[in-house]
């Protein structure tokens, strides 16, 4: 799963940069990946082409607009589901050919992207002869999963408010089918084009149809609940199920539940943003999970038993006699699966002994202790492995 990239990083400039700079950025980006020059490319070149372009349109969309800017700035990409769509620039809202015209000035011919570039805006077609079909905008939003809730994957409910058909007129903005007619200007397509020739040669300028702002349809009567939107703002419970071994940062995309578009169009999408509450004892990394615990000396010397924390309840672990500090045992499978099954399946549980040396003694210790110390058993006894790790380590110092 890709995330999205920083408005500010995508064009190249600083959070500071003043309006023109920001503008002057997106015309390089513009004219760099405009699909014109990549029709004799490879499909890699034109997909990149295709990607880049509309990465830098969705920045600047943003970063152009005070409002929007000021949003992005304060919440970042998590201002989508505050209904203020600082992020997710839908080009089905306008027509791309005017955006580029309204940065360049009136100098920037349009094009037909019929060939590989028809996701914009949703019109494709050598010919641009297929209707406009709107499409609603995404809603971003985050939930918060304990790490056993990430273990064994669970379902969620989370509260939104988005646009949902009006109930009146079922969506259509008109009280009655008959009172929808073709638009006159465009045929019923929702765009109207001309030949023109620019800097990149001939092409096709392609604009929303001004009569029925791209929907191909004149309503007569409109709804008097939602003015001839087809669409009201309702809260609403949405259900999502998250699988195990997600990650913090991940987005799982649930079709067709974001915001319902006009007069019947497509719905947008929900995308849910994970957010990791970090667990009070164990460390993650990766599907593998990582446990630190402290010990007596008493207990390293000795020998004992500890409870170890696992996602799946409590682990019993033997404490070997003669324990060093430092040393890890492994609990195979006690960690997190991977996603859906990807990946090298589910992770393992490390234990770290860390060994506590008093800092006091009382008398009768310290003579306990001293009769001991000349003791063989209390001089080190470093195997074959443990001096070469030792010599390698006093060679650095």
């Amino acid at each position: 799963m890709a995330n999205k990239r920083d408005y500010y990083e995508v064009l190249g400039v600083d959070k500071k940069a003043s309006a023109d700079q920001i503008k002057s950025a997106y015309r390089k980006l513009a004219l760099k990946w405009h699909p014109d020059r990549w029709v004799n490319g490879s499909d890699a070149e034109k997909k990149t082409a295709e990607e880049n372009f509309k990465e830098a349109a969705e920045a600047y969309s943003v970063l152009s607009d005070p409002d929007k800017r000021a949003r992005y700035d304060q919440y970042g990409f998590a201002a989508d589901q505050m209904g203020g769509g600082a992020g997710g620039f839908d080009f089905g809202g306008m027509d791309i050919n005017d955006f580029l015209r309204n940065i360049f000035g009136g100098g920037f011919g349009g094009f037909d992207f019929g060939g590989g570039f028809g996701g914009f805006g949703g019109f494709g077609g050598s010919q641009g002869q297929e209707q406009h079909v709107q499409r609603g905008r995404d809603i971003r939003t985050s939930v918060k999963l304990t790490l056993e809730e990430i273990a064994n994957g669970c379902e969620k409910e989370i509260s939104l408010e988005r646009a949902r058909p009006c109930p009146d007129c079922g969506g259509k903005g008109a009280r009655s089918e008959a009172d929808i007619k073709t638009c006159p200007t465009c045929g019923g397509q929702g765009r109207v084009r001309q030949q023109t020739r620019s800097l990149f040669g001939m092409g096709y300028t392609i604009t929303t149809c001004p009569q029925c702002n791209g929907t191909g349809k004149i309503i007569a009567n409109p709804c008097r609940r939602c003015n001839g939107t087809g669409l009201e703002r309702k809260r609403e419970m949405v259900r999502v199920r998250i699988p195990a071994g997600v990650e913090d940062g991940m987005q799982i995309t649930i079709r067709g539940e974001g915001h319902a578009a006009p007069h019947g169009g497509v719905n947008g999408d929900l995308l849910v943003v994970i957010n990791e509450i970090q667990h009070p004892q164990l460390q993650r990394e990766g599907n593998n999970l990582f446990y630190t615990r402290v010990i007596s000396v008493m207990d390293a010397m000795l020998g004992c038993e500890i409870s170890v924390p696992c996602l799946d309840g409590s682990y019993k672990v033997k404490v070997e006699p003669g324990t060093q500090s430092g040393t890890v045992v492994k609990l195979r499978g006690k960690g997190l699966p991977s996603v859906q099954g990807y990946g090298r399946g589910t992770g393992d549980l490390y234990v770290k002994f860390q060994v506590w040396v008093p800092h006091k003694l009382s008398r009768s210790e310290k003579e306990t202790l001293e009769q001991m110390r000349s003791s063989d058993s209390f001089q080190p006894d470093l195997t074959r492995e443990d001096k070469a790790t030792f010599d390698k380590v006093k060679n650095i110092f």
